[in-house]
């Protein structure tokens, strides 16, 4: 019978690479699993993180096998982002991604003299041309960051070794007239005559509904469940199927896997529909690191995050850039979430047939071991990869990963999630089922009020196309304030409002068959250094370390939670200074009424966002605003100055550095049309050929920095994403964030410098 015993206790760890050690090094420094050297400089803030190839190691005893001829696996959950694993200084296995299980048949390997085993594992993430991720705006963590399991099967068990994958496919059909066929696969190794594989279908209580037997050497079978119950978001029902291996008597191996019934679709006008409803996916996207632990999250932190993201009311979860743990699969599985699970091929696109091959075994891993979670509806293909422009070749990629998930998993639809430079009418949309779009108008470029009319035109264009927003959002940092809130100021009122307009937007286009909002929690990027918090990307709803919901998490509450809930908004922009002050109330009940230090100040009846102007008294105030059966208070003091902390400097500087960069320009005739000489620089180049004149990339990267906030030179944290890209391009993409003229002065400047 399967033996699963975890590994993650008493392992020594040791920041430099010293080579394979011979015994096991008792000097090193003691951790438990999981482990990330990125646990604090991968968002710290420090700019930079250690990239490096480390060592871990660990004693195991040989596990004793009841039965002759079986077979010890090691199973590493995770390993960031390339493993060499090695037992008794042999290599049992080297691994590269950074985001799937993998496995090493180390029977061999292991000594039969009672003596304890050395495990050594040398973990990496640094930079390999052959491996994705590339480049992308998030930390890559490096360690053993998920687990290790040792398991030890009879000869004679299902498959191990095919990608990590569980060796059972479970897959559900419903049926008509109310039941489901089941169509269960297993992949038995060594079969013979004296092996059957036992089938059991068993309900939520624990009744079998279903049963059957096969032979081991042809063990394919479908079952039929009578009155079977839908797995559905509002009542996520599963099924435990367990497949057991017998020998006469005997159980040798045995799998369980839970299991939901239901069905799906996508249409262009009727948007996600689910067991024959129209259901408009609405949620958000997920990183998997929080505060000063990076990516080493227990299974607690990953049921935390889904139970976080129930309350929101959010019915979907695009789990980016890669694969998630199987414990968060799990709780999206048991909490009734529509998924989205994709691969790390983002931003940044590599012609290396290797690094294709990789992103071949990536999605083939992924799919591979995650075919049996219902909550998975969609595969993703890549993220943002027109960065760096579009090839033939590029196009032929995705169309060859777009048959292989259809052709590894047929039940199943594919997606992709398209930069907004990408142009409107390009052959990437219609490679994958349905297409998403990362837009972010209103915070990198243009207004808020552009994204309405943007879907609206698209979907005009493209009747065909069920379309879709996997990216959306803007930096809220939760000490910045104002009363007066615009783009690109950092303030939590700027973020609340943003989402205000955003979830009316897509709530009034229901044909959209998914939004995702950019991001559910803050996480860790290195390279960033935003709104006065570096290390980090600050779009989520949520800070870091899941301590404070932003104003912004209570408006989607509002629209998509069906628990009555109330929340006043601004309660961190405590002291207020002026004779009145707005006070904004989100609620998902059709009145609100405010009360201050007592005595009610209005009723109000609206949707979703109520607004109310208030004159506080001197001193505290409390305000409570009560909505049915719910309430919420908030503490606010008037005061003659806003605390200076409210506003960042950064804002006014950049502002003021806009303005000055216009007095450098001197006598240029900003109306006349952009000219670009031949072997000159201009705003039309790519970065990464402007940076060959240090003097144009002088100029280059202060005028970028100016529009868009990010630093983008040699080197830099991003650079490798962004060093494809033009000038023109950024500061098109800044739109109305940059005043007329800014390009045309820059292009102006760059054309001095002659090309080599």
């Amino acid at each position: 019978m399967r033996q699963v015993k975890n590994l993650n206790c008493g392992w020594k760890f040791i920041q430099e690479d010293v080579g394979l050690p011979e015994s096991f090094p008792v000097q090193w420094q003691d951790v438990n699993l999981p482990h990330t050297w990125n646990a604090v400089d991968g968002h710290d803030g420090n700019g930079s993180y250690d990239r490096g190839s480390y060592w871990y190691a660990k004693t195991f005893a040989t596990p004793k096998q009841p039965l002759k001829g079986g077979k010890v696996y090691l199973e590493i959950l995770a390993a960031g982002q390339q493993a060499s694993v090695y037992v008794n200084g042999k290599k049992a296995v080297y691994h590269e991604g950074g985001y799937s299980i993998f496995r090493a048949d180390i029977t061999e390997l292991c000594r039969q003299d009672g003596k304890d085993n050395l495990l050594a594992v040398n973990c990496s993430n640094e930079y390999k041309d052959s491996v994705y991720p590339q480049s992308a705006d998030f930390t890559f963590y490096g360690g053993l960051y998920r687990g290790v399991n040792l398991i030890s099967v009879p000869d004679t068990h299902f498959d191990l070794e095919y990608y990590g994958g569980p060796g059972v496919t479970v897959t559900p059909r419903p049926c008509e007239d109310g039941g489901a066929v089941f169509e269960l696969n297993s992949y038995v190794m060594n079969p013979d005559e004296n092996f059957t594989v036992l089938y059991s279908i068993k309900d939520r209580d624990g009744n079998e509904v279903a049963g059957g037997t096969r032979p081991s050497y042809d063990a394919s079978i479908s079952l039929y469940v009578p009155d079977a119950k839908l797995w559905d978001v509002d009542d996520p029902y599963l099924y435990t199927v367990t497949a057991s291996i017998e020998r006469r008597n005997e159980t040798w191996d045995e799998v369980c896997v839970k299991a939901g019934v239901r069905s799906f679709s996508c249409d262009s006008n009727e948007g996600f529909i689910l067991n024959g409803r129209q259901l408009p996916l609405r949620g958000v996207s997920r990183h998997q690191d929080r505060l000063y632990k990076g990516n080493a999250l227990t299974r607690e932190d990953h049921y935390e995050d889904a139970a976080m993201i129930k309350e929101l009311g959010a019915n979907t979860i695009r789990l980016a850039h890669y694969q998630h743990s199987q414990e968060f699969y799990d709780a999206c599985d048991d909490m009734g979430f529509i998924i989205w699970a994709e691969i790390p091929f983002i931003s940044v696109f590599n012609k290396d047939p290797e690094a294709h091959q990789n992103c071949i075994s990536q999605l083939k891993e992924l799919i591979i071991q995650n075919y049996n979670h219902p909550s998975i509806c969609f595969w993703g293909i890549s993220n943002e990869i027109l960065i760096g422009g579009i090839s033939e070749k590029l196009v032929e990629n995705h169309k060859e990963l777009n048959a292989l998930a259809k052709e590894l998993d047929p039940t199943r639809l594919t997606t992709i999630a398209h930069v907004s430079m990408t142009p409107v009418d390009s052959p990437m949309h219609h490679i994958t089922d349905v297409i998403s779009w990362n837009h972010y108008f209103g915070w990198y470029g243009g207004k808020m009020e552009d994204n309405g009319p943007w879907l609206d035109r698209f979907h005009e264009m493209h009747p065909d196309l069920c379309v879709g927003l996997s990216e959306y959002g803007c930096e809220g940092v939760i000490t910045n304030h104002s009363s007066k809130p615009a783009c690109k100021d950092y303030t939590e009122e700027y973020q609340a409002l943003y989402h205000e307009h955003m979830a009316k937007v897509l709530d009034e286009r229901p044909w959209m068959w998914s939004s995702h909002v950019w991001n559910m929690f803050d996480f860790g990027c290195a390279a960033r250094n935003e709104g006065g918090v570096a290390g980090r990307n600050n779009k989520g709803l949520v800070t870091m370390d899941r301590k404070t919901k932003k104003d912004s998490f209570f408006i989607y509450q509002a629209y998509w939670s069906k628990k009555p809930m109330v929340h006043i908004c601004g309660r961190r922009y405590a002291q207020r200074a002026g004779e009145t002050t707005e006070v904004r109330v989100y609620s998902n009940q059709p009145e609100v009424a405010l009360y201050l230090n007592g005595g009610l100040v209005e009723k109000k009846t609206g949707e979703k966002v109520f607004v109310f102007t208030v004159s506080l008294g001197e001193g505290n105030n409390i305000l409570v605003a009560s909505a049915g059966s719910v309430k919420d208070s908030i503490s606010l003091e008037k005061v003659e100055k806003e605390p200076a902390i409210y506003t960042l400097p950064e804002v006014n500087e950049r502002a003021e550095g806009v303005a000055n960069w216009f007095s450098t320009v001197g006598s240029m005739d900003l109306k006349a049309p952009m000219e670009f000489p031949e072997g000159r620089y201009s705003v039309r180049d790519t970065m990464e050929e402007i940076a060959t004149c240090p003097e144009a990339m002088e100029v280059a990267a202060k005028a970028i920095k100016l529009a868009t906030n990010f630093t983008v030179e040699p080197g830099a944290g991003m650079w490798d994403m962004m060093k494809t890209m033009t000038p023109e391009g950024m500061i098109n993409m800044a739109g109305g964030l940059v005043p007329d003229g800014f390009l045309e002065s820059l292009n102006g400047q760059l054309i001095q410098f002659r090309k080599e």
